[in-house]
């Protein structure tokens, strides 16, 4: 199955959500949902109003929806679920540089993007096999 990415990220004034890998698929919002609403409006705009062979391919077999964000982005988005303490109990990263890639103060380096996107993938593979 493809992936259709839609990239979120965080401006100024608000989000932008838009397809890496299909022409035609924007949005933007105020918040993360929002901006993710609106992509979605887009690619279902998209789809109902053009002739099957003149869409981008990707959307003429199944594909699934993978969203991509940018780390400012992404630990504005989830603040209220995972603290800077959690995250550095899951990631190995000290809190306050946390702090800084949160506040844009910084970028963090490709080696700790995956840091943070590993300990997060380890987090779901555990709750996804916990039972209560």
């Amino acid at each position: 199955m493809k992936k259709l990415r839609i990239i979120i990220e965080r401006g100024n004034d608000l989000f932008a959500a838009y397809a890496e890998n299909c022409e035609g698929v924007y949005g933007e919002g105020y918040s993360v949902e929002e901006a993710k609403a609106s992509a979605l409006k887009g690619l279902e705009f998209l789809v109902n109003n053009n002739d099957p062979k003149n869409l981008p391919s990707i959307l003429n077999s199944e594909y699934e929806i993978v969203y991509r964000f940018d780390v400012e982005s992404f630990l504005n988005y989830y603040r209220g679920i995972f603290t800077n303490a959690a995250l550095e109990r899951i990631t190995g990263i000290n809190q306050r540089q946390i702090q800084h890639y949160a506040s844009g103060e910084s970028k963090p380096r490709r080696q700790q993007i995956e840091k943070i996107q590993e300990g997060l993938h380890r987090l779901g593979q555990e709750l996804t096999a916990l039972e209560l």
